[in-house]
């Protein structure tokens, strides 16, 4: 009875051993595989699909050569029953991914981000080009004519009521979404600057004044300069002189503009030839930032009537016409 007993125990022993090693080396296994990179040497985009199981992910994992898919991937699941609940989307894999830190993104929802950089300065044709080129956007055929109408303007007329930003977004997403984002930003930006606005300046609404900050973005790059670029045409409006300014002459040639501005350009009876026409532009000429915005409100108090390119990005501004005609000789006509 004694020997049965012993023997049992042993028996016991040795199948508690056995279970304690066979634990170790599963839990060390386990330890490993959750350790272990997946296979890729560049970042790769993962689509899950709706619906798609923890043992999906597996398989497809497997079928992209990132991992084998077998016992550790299926117990992993077993043990951490929390990060099976994998949610649909795009995402991102990067080298040094391991399965576990892929998980985790998977569990959290955490996408691929995409971002829609919309520049100051551009026109909505400039946009629409550029939009094209975006990846995962849903974009329908006239994206800004369906926010203006979705948000009560019925006016058809897009150019310069969309704010210059970078916006971010995630797969499948609307480009309607974003627009609508930037329109209100636009709003919101405009009303708040046209309210604090230095009360001399000769405009009478805020589109007025978008329209006049869309000139002072084409004229300028240099942040220095926007005060006095703003100054000069307000002093012109107050004097009733013509604007005279190029980007307005090109945005009513459209497409046909090359490049060039020829005399015939300049003389063309258009909307939007500030050579021919007093006051502002029918409409922005392009999408104004908020720097322009502000200094559309708030010109520098100078005299300045006119502004010649110095050819480096910079202008020379002069108070006379004759002291103007002396820079356009120096600059523009090199004599």
């Amino acid at each position: 009875m004694k020997k049965c007993l012993v023997a049992a125990l042993a028996f016991v022993f040795t199948l508690m051993t056995l279970a304690l090693g066979v634990g170790f080396w599963g839990y060390n296994e386990l330890n490993r595989f959750a350790a272990t990179k997946l296979k890729l040497d560049e970042p790769r985009e993962l689509l899950l699909k709706r619906g798609t199981s923890f043992y999906q992910l597996g398989q497809e994992l497997q079928n992209q050569q990132l991992l084998e898919f077998d016992w550790h991937w299926k117990l992993w699941g077993k043990l951490y029953p929390q990060m099976t609940a994998i949610r649909s989307g795009l995402y991102q894999i990067e080298p040094g991914d391991t399965p576990v830190s892929l998980l985790e993104r998977l569990v959290a929802g955490d996408e691929k981000t995409f971002t829609l950089t919309l520049v100051e300065g551009k026109t909505i044709r400039e946009w629409q080009a550029y939009l094209q080129t975006l990846a995962h956007l849903k974009v329908s055929d006239k994206p800004f004519i369906d926010v203006l109408e979705a948000q009560g303007d019925s006016s058809g007329l897009p150019e310069g009521k969309f704010f210059p930003d970078t916006y971010q977004y995630r797969a499948g997403t609307e480009l309607n979404t974003l627009l609508t984002q930037s329109f209100i930003k636009m709003q919101q930006q405009l009303e708040s600057i046209w309210q604090q606005r230095d009360q001399s300046i000769p405009l009478k609404s805020p589109y007025e004044l978008l329209i006049l900050a869309s000139i002072i973005e084409k004229e300028t790059g240099l942040a220095e300069e926007r005060g006095k670029i703003a100054a000069v045409f307000v002093n012109r409006l107050k004097k009733r002189m013509r604007l005279q300014t190029d980007p307005t002459v090109i945005y009513g040639m459209g497409e046909r503009f090359d490049g060039n501005i020829t005399r015939k350009d300049l003389r063309e009876e258009t909307p939007f030839n500030t050579y021919r026409i007093f006051g502002l532009p029918p409409t922005p000429i392009a999408a104004p930032g908020r720097e322009a915005l502000l200094a559309a409100a708030h010109p520098e108090a100078v005299e300045y009537l006119y502004f010649v390119s110095r050819n480096d990005g910079s202008h020379v501004f002069s108070r006379t016409l004759a002291e103007h005609n002396r820079a356009v000789n120096q600059y523009q006509r090199k004599r």
